[in-house]
């Protein structure tokens, strides 16, 4: 993947991550997009009060993932880097 492809799927996973990001915001959290890998991995950086949540794991599948794939079904998956 080029830096620009990078560069512009980054950006449409961080789109749809903003139908997710109301819910965080209500607990004092957010998540922040660090990369996606050549295998189509998203890697997610958990902010405020979700780093370090005993949630997140449910989080990440229930409500991250699936806004992810439902706009970007060629995702892999989604991994926490903190």
């Amino acid at each position: 993947m080029t830096p620009e492809e990078r560069s512009s799927l980054i950006t449409r996973v961080d789109a749809a991550l903003d139908e997710v990001r109301p819910h965080l915001a209500i607990d004092g959290g957010n998540i922040e997009v660090v990369n996606v890998s050549d295998k189509q991995i998203v890697e997610i950086k958990w902010l405020g009060a979700c780093h370090g949540c005993s949630m997140t794991a449910m989080t990440m599948k229930a409500g991250v993932e699936q806004a992810i794939k439902t706009r970007l079904p060629q995702i892999a998956g989604v991994v926490a880097v903190n």
